[in-house]
């Protein structure tokens, strides 16, 4: 393979997965239903262009296996065959295998090795199965039969100018034909080629004449062609009509160009009459875009003694379109890194203005932080896709697995359309894979079971996703058999995680199950059971600043609850001061702030006020950080939430908004609970990032334990 298809692989690689995931979407889509035209032609075209183009690159085992699977496909077209679910499987291992082939095109020797698989002969015994009809042999073939030689066609292919630009390259076209019959002869016609400046390396200015032999239908051999037809001239003549087919296909051409294809006509084998071939008509004349009335009329004689014409006559303005550039996530991640040291830098641009006081200098650092943040903004909004991304891989993966256990389970997704940080999503598939997982083996029942407790034999999954203060929140949740707390206390015990008589709550005993090693299965399985899946999804989560819930019910089911922020590289924070300290509490989690008031209670190691009627967990930053400042004269009490959790946190004084762009503490201080990061101020000086979950769960927590040691003195 050349550098310069070593160079393209990873595009047509993109291209060929989302190709698939399309595909895998589909057949997800219309489980137990017929898909409509529009879905069989989706799945037609993914085959076929990844067969087109492992033919450009030559991977031949690739367009050996395609080919099959698009023999199918094409038959679903054609109602030869009906949609049902044994073909859904069938062509779901079809995605499976071909994407198992694109994983190890390096490997040619693996390739061939993998070209042939069992899988190709089910295809070919389902298709005898249900038309009767034994399956084709394969046409992908160097050398044609004689019965292949009967079948000749004059190509005559004058691809549009802006074919390159749209991704098509004209030798992929011949190469694929090649792969499915037998080119015999081909000549270029090179008139239009421009010279010296005028010529543009990415408009296409070639014209191919070619005769091809094959055992193709002529439908067929216009499909080859279906993501070039607009703004191109394909004309697909039977040989034996070329002759006098030549005024149709340089109608309206130059003189010049006329003359350059019956050049090329001639070095084919083909005569042409030059008194009839050069003389003038009225669509000769006209221009090359216009359509005249005697050509009209020609073209349809044409049509129907057999050749096929395709052209688009007239240039009709287009809607204007969403067009999108595909770029190295490496480069957006350095353009992310630049614009944070661009919102330190004028941080301390402003920082500088105001010290000086004059009001020019002041107002222009305004106008460029404003600037600055619509930048930031703008550049973020990049990096965030749907999170459908993700959510779009369980269809599959609940139906294999509900298979595999014999269960009958359905999956509802909502919220696909949330948006989060590219970087994010990565990180999220394996985390969730685990739970869903675990929700399918051990949530939900076997259909007896279901059964006899009164539910619906069919067990529900569901999926959501939406936007919350600041955060994303993912949910898991399933209608089985719930979370056992005696056997997971049991489980605990016997492990040693806890003392038999420690008292937890409900909450506390769920998360017990994101112990390593811990599980409660009595049977390992293929899915579950050796406890090595749920302290992943704590670690995983944890990586990404985020916190897991868990609520359930037994006999109903269990709700996992994920909460994320919505970015890991810049955040709106709101500065506050604990002595000679500075310290950042990301902005979307405040709610207000308030003078401590004198009423705050305390029984000396908890603190709480009363906040409108609502009991507000206090929790003294300075103690609590252990920063051995003596109090100030005037503290402030910061309220924040998180989820449905609420606390107030004591600081010295209150400095006000700040973007803030996190910097990783590195993992010497990984096991800081208290910190989610730092950042660079104005001044320089370094402030850390509080990590206002676990504070939250830390106050919470100790007026908890409070409120239940007081239970206890009471009785």
């Amino acid at each position: 393979m050349s550098q310069d298809y070593d160079h393209a692989i990873p595009a047509f690689l993109d291209e060929a997965n989302e190709l698939l995931i399309a595909m895998e979407s589909i057949l997800m889509e219309v489980q137990g239903n017929q898909p409509d035209d529009e879905q069989l032609n989706a799945m037609f075209r993914a085959m076929h262009t990844i067969k087109g183009s492992s033919g450009l690159f030559g991977l031949e085992p690739i367009v050996y296996f395609t080919h099959e699977a698009e023999n199918i496909l094409d038959a679903l077209r054609s109602g030869e065959l009906q949609f049902d679910d044994e073909l859904s499987g069938l062509l779901l291992q079809c995605h499976d295998h071909v994407k198992a082939m694109l994983a190890v095109i390096d490997d040619r020797v693996q390739l061939q090795a993998i070209q042939h698989p069992p899988l190709i002969e089910e295809l070919k015994e389902y298709y005898q199965r249900h038309t009767g009809v034994t399956a084709a042999a394969d046409v992908v073939q160097s050398e044609p039969t004689e019965a292949v030689a009967a079948h000749s066609w004059l190509l005559s292919l004058r691809f549009a100018g802006d074919v390159l630009c749209n991704g098509m390259d004209p030798l992929s076209f011949i190469r694929y034909l090649k792969s499915i019959g037998q080119i015999s002869a081909i000549e270029p016609v090179l008139t239009r080629f421009p010279q010296g400046e005028a010529f543009d390396p990415e408009v296409n200015y070639l014209r191919y004449e070619l005769i091809f032999a094959g055992e193709v239908e002529l439908a067929k051999l216009y499909d080859v062609f279906e993501f070039v037809r607009e703004d191109s001239q394909i004309h697909i003549i039977p040989l034996h009509e070329a002759a006098t087919s030549f005024q149709l296909i340089t109608a309206g051409q130059s003189p010049e160009e006329c003359q350059a294809v019956a050049e090329a006509w001639l070095k084919l084998g083909i005569g042409v009459d030059h008194a009839v071939a050069f003389a003038p008509t009225p669509s000769a004349m006209a221009s090359e875009d216009a359509v005249a009335p005697e050509r009209t009329f020609a073209l349809a004689a044409k049509i129907a003694s057999g050749a096929v014409v395709v052209k688009t006559e007239q240039k009709v303005a287009k809607p204007s379109e969403t067009k999108f550039i595909k770029v190295e996530a490496s480069k957006l991640d350095n353009l992310i890194n630049l614009i944070g040291e661009l919102v330190i830098a004028g941080a301390a641009a402003n920082l500088i203005a105001r010290k000086s006081g004059q009001s020019a200098q002041i107002e222009s650092t305004a106008t460029i932080a404003s600037l600055i943040e619509q930048i930031r903004a703008g550049t973020l909004s990049m990096r965030m896709v749907q999170i459908g991304e993700i959510f779009g891989r369980f269809p599959r993966v609940v139906r294999d697995v509900s298979k595999e256990l014999g269960k009958n389970i359905e999956l509802h997704i909502s919220g696909a359309e949330t948006e989060l940080d590219k970087s994010m999503v990565e990180k999220l598939g394996d985390p969730l894979m685990h739970i869903v997982r675990n929700a399918i083996d051990h949530g939900i029942e076997a259909a007896d079971m279901r059964e006899q407790a009164g539910k619906p034999v069919v067990g529900n999954v569901w999926l959501n996703a939406y936007h919350e203060s600041g955060s994303i929140v993912i949910e898991v949740a399933d209608d089985g058999g719930g979370l056992r707390k005696d056997k997971i206390l049991a489980k605990a015990i016997s492990n040693g995680l806890i003392s038999a008589d420690q008292v937890l709550s409900d909450s506390d005993v769920y998360k017990l199950i994101f112990e390593p090693g811990f599980s409660t299965a009595e049977q390992v399985s293929n899915i579950s059971g050796r406890g090595v899946g749920m302290d992943v999804v704590k670690r995983g989560l944890e990586a990404l600043r985020g916190t897991i819930d868990i609520d359930s019910v037994v006999g109903e089911g269990t709700h996992f609850r994920i909460r994320l922020p919505l970015t890991l590289a810049i955040i709106d924070g709101f500065l506050v001061q604990i002595g000679k300290s500075t310290f950042v509490i990301p902005l979307e989690v405040v709610v207000e702030c308030i003078e401590l008031p004198d009423d705050i209670s305390s029984d000396g190691t908890h603190a709480y006020l009363n906040l409108r009627g609502e009991v507000l967990p206090v929790l003294n930053l300075s103690e609590f950080l252990e920063l051995g400042e003596p109090p100030g004269k005037r503290q402030n009490v910061v309220v924040v939430n998180y989820g449905e959790s609420k606390a107030g946190l004591l600081v010295d004084s209150l400095l006000g908004e700040f973007q803030t762009v996190i910097k990783p503490l590195g993992t010497l201080f990984s096991h800081l609970r208290a910190i989610s990061g730092s950042t660079i101020l104005g001044s320089g000086e370094v402030a850390l990032i509080l990590d206002v979950p676990s504070l939250i769960q830390f106050a919470t927590q100790k007026e908890s334990e409070a409120f239940n040691h007081s239970a206890e003195v009471s009785k």
